[in-house]
């Protein structure tokens, strides 16, 4: 395995994913992790992450010079190289011109990181620093250079020790992955064996294991991630696990027949509970999304602890944690700022008395879609566009009530159904509607209206962390409002969301 130091580089988790697509096993952990924790981890190799610091500045993230003992290969990109340089005696300074973006790199000589690479090859790669090497440390040669680093790319007179200027983990940078698997083969000698199916021998015997004769619940939501765990454990346990599927009347429109219909046929035991009239009432009046989402949480554990009583001997519940949640909890500096709160975190109420199992917390979403496929799971899962916790709720600005979801529910079907028969929605990372509390003036038969105005909203994106919206072509944009005013009663007037992720959220609220 490789481990991945994280100084706060906005950049860390793509590194991982970087080195799990070359197949190797990879965790990030704060830069600051204690001396035992990564002996007990027992890398192959040690790369230190980017960061918005500056060496040289007041209370700027060190490493602990110990850390340099371990007796591996280290990798240091961008600030990682800078901590490097500065740990083996060199001087970092700022440089007489930031250097952000694209930029023609150099190789100046032969080397194992950059192996394939004749001298005097050139190649684009993606620069993000403000800082520059005033002095290397003994010892130290440059590998390559671009126009404005002369040290773009360096390594110390041991070998063990080598940095890049730039960010290879990018897709800008055009060779960058060749950099990162010549650190991974040629420098720590890894082996490519990080794969799906590998990964599902060694859970299915971990969760035969932990589980035992004992009993699992698992909250299906008909979302990717709670079916691959449910597959997963299933195929572990079979019986031993029950899937309770809570209607919470948030749904979108026909969900709760195309999960019940979905999950039975793969053989799972599936209970259905219709808590959808329970949830309604509590939400009645409410018009603050965080008292949503809040209101949502606790009446769905509320019902959800009901249900799990009724199964005998059940000492496990399952989540659908992927690695992202795992690495920000422990973040460097801390979680986040909270900008909106989340609906799969934050632990059990100590009521339901149950262990946790997360078999995908080491996993990437996009590991976890590939994980579905080798489990079977129906392609039109796999590959769902994500949805919200709180469902139609937090898509209904203002008070939640039936007639405003059925509202809603019909406009989000046809932009649903538009955006498939155009053949975009595997292109798109969500699409959706959004109902506004906002009433115009329009005409229709010669009469005037008075109603209401939905929102439609497709974004594009790779993980959900920032997001583009999707430039749909004006006939398609054309063709949903079109029917969304034809065919959904209460509605007269269709807005575009043309706006990113930052500066804002992909969800309204």
């Amino acid at each position: 395995m490789i481990l991945i130091l994280d100084f706060g580089s906005q950049y860390t988790q793509l590194i991982a994913r970087r080195v799990r697509e070359a197949h190797v096993y990879c965790e990030i952990h704060p830069y600051n992790v204690s001396l035992d924790c990564i002996r007990q981890l027992q890398p192959e190799g040690i790369i230190l992450s980017g960061g918005p610091a500056s060496v040289y500045a007041k209370d700027a993230p060190m490493l602990d010079a110990r850390v340099l003992d371990v007796p591996v290969p280290f990798l240091g990109i961008c600030y990682g190289m800078n901590v490097l340089h500065q740990l083996a005696g060199g001087v970092v300074g700022k440089a007489d011109r930031r250097e952000f973006g694209s930029a023609q790199l150099v190789v100046d000589e032969n080397s194992d990181l950059f192996a394939g690479f004749a001298p005097g090859t050139e190649t684009r790669v993606w620069m993000s620093h403000g800082d520059t090497m005033e002095s290397l440390p003994t010892g130290w040669r440059t590998l390559a250079h671009s126009a404005n680093s002369p040290l773009a790319a360096g390594r110390d007179a041991s070998g063990r020790f080598f940095g890049l200027q730039f960010h290879p983990e990018v897709v800008h940078s055009e060779r960058g992955l060749d950099v990162l698997k010549n650190f991974l083969f040629r420098i720590c000698h890894c082996e490519p064996n990080w794969t799906m199916e590998g990964f599902i021998e060694r859970e299915t015997r971990h969760i035969r294991q932990r589980v035992g004769s004992q009993h699992v619940v698992c909250g299906l939501s008909g979302g990717v991630d709670s079916a691959v765990v449910a597959l997963l454990i299933h195929r572990a346990i079979g019986q031993q696990l029950t899937c309770v599927f809570v209607d919470n009347g948030l749904l979108r429109h026909q969900e709760a027949e195309q999960v019940e219909a979905a999950f039975s046929q793969l053989g799972l035991n599936l209970r259905c509970v219709d808590a959808s009239t329970q949830f309604l009432q509590k939400l009645a009046n409410v018009e603050d999304p965080e008292q949503k989402r809040r209101i949502i949480g606790h009446t769905f554990i509320e019902v959800f602890d009901e249900a799990a009583k009724t199964i005998p001997d059940v000492q496990f519940l399952a989540q659908g944690t992927l690695y992202p949640d795992v690495i920000e909890s422990v973040s460097f500096k801390g979680p986040s700022a909270t900008i909106k709160s989340h609906h799969n975190v934050g632990g059990l109420p100590e009521r339901m008395r149950m262990a946790l199992i997360e078999p995908l917390r080491e996993l990437f979403k996009d590991e976890a879609r590939v994980l579905g496929r080798l489990l079977g799971l129906p392609e039109e899962i796999v590959k769902r566009q994500p949805f919200p916790g709180p469902g139609l709720a937090i898509r209904i600005i203002g008070p939640v009530d039936a007639e405003r979801l059925a509202v809603l529910r019909a406009a989000d079907a046809i932009v649903d159904d538009e955006i498939r028969t155009a053949g975009l929605y595997d292109r798109v990372w969500q699409a959706f509607a959004v109902l506004l509390p906002v009433k115009t003036v329009g005409v229709m038969g010669d009469e005037r209206t008075y109603e209401d105005v939905l929102a439609i909203r497709a974004v594009e994106s790779v993980d959900g962390m920032t997001a583009d919206w999707a430039h749909l072509p004006h006939d398609l944009l054309g063709r949903m409002a079109t029917r969304i005013v034809n065919e959904v009663r209460g509605v007269n007037r269709v807005v575009y969301d043309i706006s990113s992720k930052p500066p804002a959220t992909i969800e309204w609220e």
